[in-house]
C-alpha cells in the first residue's frame, strides 16, 4: 500500500505510529523495491543519504529542518525524503512555506515527503498529506518477535526454557496482536522473565499485559479478569455454546473452514448474571476484556457523539482479539427504535455500529447485555451481526443451589455445613445478586451477634427481601412472553 500510495504521485505522505523503527524499515523497503534513493533527516542524526545496501554516503549534520529542507529542494528528482518528528517544526511558518513550496516539485518529479511522527501531525501541514496507517504485525512477524525475543533473553541468562507446541505457540501469537513490535517485545519478556520458562501457562500475563499497555480511554473501560466458568451457576445452554466456540479465533479453525464468532445478545432479569458472563468468556478464552459505557457516547457538540463511537471501535480494533462487553446496550439506541428528539443521533450512532459489527473482520466476540430487548431495532437482532440471542431467566432450583455453594466458598464457608436445598427451596424467584446480598446479609447478622454464620442468618435475610420477581411481576411475565419464541433459554 504504500508502494502504491508512493508511485500515484501523493508528495507528503504522513505515518503517525510510536513504532518508529518498524516504521523507517517499511520505508526503507519500499525505497528498495520502487528503486528510489532514500534520504533520512531526524534532529539527532541530521540529514543522511542512504545507499540500497545500507551505507551512508552524504551527510549534512545539524538539528534544524531548514537547512535539510533547502537541501532537498536541490536533489527532489524521483527520491524518498524520509522526516522523523517533523510535526513539531512545521508550527513553523518558514518550515511550513518550504513544505509547501517542496510539494509541487516533489509532484512533478516523482518524489515523496514521508513524515514519521509518534503524534498526530499539526493542523497547518495535516490537510496537505494522505495519511498512511502503519499495519499491525501480522502473526509471522509476532512469531519471529517471540522467538527473538526468547532467545536474546536466553544468551542472558541461560536458566531460561521454552516448553510451547505449536498450538500454543499460535495462541500466544493471537495474544499479541493488536501490539506494535516493541510493545509486543516488551510484554513477551515480562512474561519469560515472570517464571524464567516461556509456556502455555505465561498466556494470563501476556493478556494482562496487553490490557496495561492498550489501557483505554473515553467511553471504553479495560476491565480485569478474575472468574471462571464455574463461577456461574446454572447457564448450562449458554456455556456449552461458549465452549464449543472457544477455539473459533485460532489458526486451526480458519483452516478448517469456520469464521470467528462474532457474538451474543444477552436478554434477561437485572441480575441474573449476564454481565458476569462476560467476565468469565473473557477468562475462559484469555482475551481482553474492554466494556463499552453507552451512557459516555453522547457528547453536547454536533458530530463528537459519531467521533466518539468511531474511536471506541478502532480502539477495540487495535486491540484485538478482544471481548467488547456493551453493557446495556438499549439505553445508547433504544430511541433509534421510534422517532425521537435528538435530531435523529441516535439513527446514525445505531448505523455506524450497524455498518462496523456487519463489516468488520478483526476477532473481536461481542456480548451485548439488556434488560429490555423489546426496545431495541430488529436490525441489531437479526443473523450476521449476533450469533446468537439468549434469554437468561430467573434462575432453577439446581441453578440457586449452584449460586449458593459458589458464594460461600468464596467467603470461606464449606457448603457441605448449609442446608442448600432448603435455602434454595426458600429463595425461589431470586436472582443471582440476590442470592449473593442475603449471604452478605446473613454475614453481617452473625458477626454482630459474635457467632458463626448458620443457616438461620441467611434464611432471615431471604424472607426480609423483596426481590425483583415480587417487585417487577408485570415486567418479568412481558419479558419471558416476548423471549419464549425469539430467544434461545440460556439454562
Amino acid at each position: 500500500m504504500l508502494d502504491l500510495l508512493i508511485r500515484s504521485g501523493n508528495p507528503l505522505i504522513a505515518i503517525d505510529t510510536p513504532d518508529e523503527e518498524r516504521a523507517v524499515e517499511q520505508v526503507r523497503a519500499a525505497a528498495d523495491r520502487l528503486e528510489q534513493p532514500l534520504w533520512e533527516w531526524s534532529m539527532t542524526d541530521g540529514l543522511q543519504r542512504r545507499t540500497p545496501d545500507g551505507r551512508i554516503d552524504f551527510i549534512l549534520p545539524g538539528a534544524r529542518p531548514v537547512p535539510a529542507l533547502a537541501r532537498i529542494a536541490e536533489n527532489i528528482d524521483e527520491t524518498l525524503f524520509l522526516f522523523k518528528d517533523l510535526g513539531p517544526h512545521c508550527k513553523d511558518a518558514q518550515v511550513h512555506r518550504m513544505i509547501r513550496d517542496l510539494l509541487p516539485q516533489c509532484m512533478r518529479r516523482k518524489s515523496a515527503l514521508i513524515l514519521v511522527d509518534a503524534l498526530p501531525l499539526p493542523d497547518e501541514i495535516r490537510r496537505f498529506a494522505i495519511q498512511w496507517e502503519l499495519p499491525c504485525p501480522d502473526a509471522a512477524e509476532l512469531e519471529e518477535i517471540v522467538k527473538r525475543t526468547y532467545q536474546r533473553l536466553r544468551r542472558e541468562n541461560e536458566e531460561l526454557s521454552a516448553r510451547l507446541t505449536r498450538s500454543e505457540m499460535d495462541q500466544l501469537v493471537q495474544s499479541l496482536r493488536g501490539l506494535g513490535a516493541d510493545e509486543a517485545e516488551r510484554v513477551v519478556a515480562s512474561a519469560i522473565l515472570h517464571d524464567n520458562l516461556l509456556s502455555v501457562d505465561d498466556l494470563p500475563h501476556i493478556v494482562e499485559g496487553k490490557r496495561a499497555l492498550l489501557r483505554s480511554a473515553g467511553c471504553l473501560e479495560s476491565i480485569a479478569v478474575d472468574f471462571a466458568a464455574e463461577d456461574i451457576g446454572g447457564l448450562t445452554n449458554l456455556k456449552h455454546w461458549l465452549a464449543r466456540r472457544r477455539g473459533g479465533f485460532s489458526r486451526k479453525a480458519r483452516e478448517f473452514g469456520l469464521e470467528p464468532p462474532r457474538g451474543v445478545l444477552m436478554l434477561g432479569v437485572p441480575g441474573s448474571g449476564k454481565s458476569l458472563c462476560a467476565k468469565v468468556v473473557a477468562a475462559d478464552w484469555r482475551m481482553p476484556l474492554l466494556r463499552l459505557d453507552p451512557g459516555l457516547l453522547y457528547q453536547k457538540f454536533i458530530g463528537e457523539s459519531e467521533s466518539q463511537l468511531r474511536q471506541a471501535l478502532r480502539q477495540a480494533e487495535a486491540m484485538a482479539p478482544v471481548v467488547l462487553w456493551i453493557d446495556e446496550i438499549e439505553k445508547a439506541f433504544a430511541s433509534a427504535s421510534a422517532a425521537s428528539a435528538d435530531g435523529g443521533l441516535s439513527k446514525r450512532m445505531f448505523g455506524t455500529l450497524l455498518s462496523w459489527m456487519q463489516d468488520h473482520r478483526h476477532p473481536i466476540f461481542i456480548i451485548a447485555t439488556a434488560n429490555d430487548i423489546a426496545a431495541l431495532p430488529p436490525e441489531l437482532m437479526r443473523k450476521g451481526r449476533f450469533d446468537e440471542v439468549f434469554f437468561v431467566d430467573l434462575p432453577h432450583d439446581m441453578a440457586r443451589r449452584e449460586i449458593f455453594a459458589i458464594h460461600l466458598r468464596r467467603r470461606k464457608r464449606d457448603p457441605e455445613q448449609f442446608d442448600i436445598e432448603r435455602l434454595a427451596d426458600v429463595a425461589e424467584g431470586f436472582t443471582g445478586s440476590e442470592i449473593e446480598q442475603a449471604i452478605v446479609a446473613g454475614l453481617f447478622t452473625a458477626f454482630a451477634e459474635e457467632r458463626e454464620l448458620a443457616d438461620e442468618h441467611i434464611e432471615s435475610a431471604i424472607k426480609e427481601t423483596r426481590p425483583l420477581y415480587v417487585l417487577m411481576a408485570e415486567r418479568i411475565a412481558e419479558l419471558r412472553a416476548w423471549a419464549a419464541d425469539r430467544c434461545v433459554p440460556a439454562d
